[in-house]
């Protein structure tokens, strides 16, 4: 896995340092919203190209994140660091009903990216588990899935003390009249990010769902 970048925030200059004091007193300092997202002729363009339709659209959405810089900030010691780019920590389905996390760096092009991560979930299945030893969880987006069932509204365990991990997920999706709408979450700490961010990070996703096969 490659080297992640970080820069330090200062606290004093920065724009949101109110809100951002404000949030992290807070016992549940999260803000996020579930968005009906149109996926026709994306889900028609998987299939068309042969593409599993997990790995990429979580290819799009991490990518659509990396694209918010609020997204790629965490709360460390007290303080704010931005990396330059986030990897995925997804949950894995395994065999026996259960399932654990793997780790991806989307930052590949989406053709080498999906032989790779097909190959890291093999692995994972077979050895990995939800604790993962050594592992640096701060550059990371929380992703999973609910492909069982669509949803308007989602609650998400949290730890205590707070993180600050974005957590992106999203269900089944379904058909409204004559195309096709899926659930996409999304959850963050409101120290570190605003509704504006959150809508960001969605006009993103649609405009990398367009051209991710153009």
């Amino acid at each position: 896995m490659r080297r992640l970048e970080k820069r330090t925030i200062d606290v004093e200059t920065y724009a949101r340092r109110e809100h951002f004091q404000y949030f992290c007193g807070m016992g549940y300092p999260y803000v996020g919203l579930t968005h009906q997202m149109d996926v026709t002729d994306f889900v028609q363009s998987t299939k068309n190209n042969g593409m599993p339709f997990f790995l990429t659209f979580l290819w799009c959405a991490v990518k659509a994140a990396n694209q918010v810089p609020e997204l790629r900030r965490r709360v460390e010691n007290g303080g704010i660091v931005e990396f330059d780019a986030c990897l995925s920590s997804n949950t894995v389905a395994k065999a026996d009903g259960t399932y654990c996390y793997c780790t991806l760096d989307c930052e590949k092009p989406l053709p080498e990216f999906i032989p790779y991560a097909q190959e890291r979930q093999r692995e994972s299945r077979e050895q990995g588990g939800i604790h993962e030893e050594g592992t640096d969880s701060l550059p990371m987006f929380f992703v999973s899935s609910m492909p069982w069932l669509s949803y308007t509204a989602l609650i998400q365990p949290v730890p205590t003390p707070a993180d600050s991990n974005p957590r992106i997920t999203w269900g089944k999706y379904e058909r409204q009249g004559e195309r096709l709408v899926m659930p996409v979450t999304l959850l963050c700490h409101h120290g570190l990010v605003d509704g504006l961010h959150i809508a960001r990070f969605y006009e993103n996703l649609e405009n990398i769902l367009a051209a991710c096969f153009a």
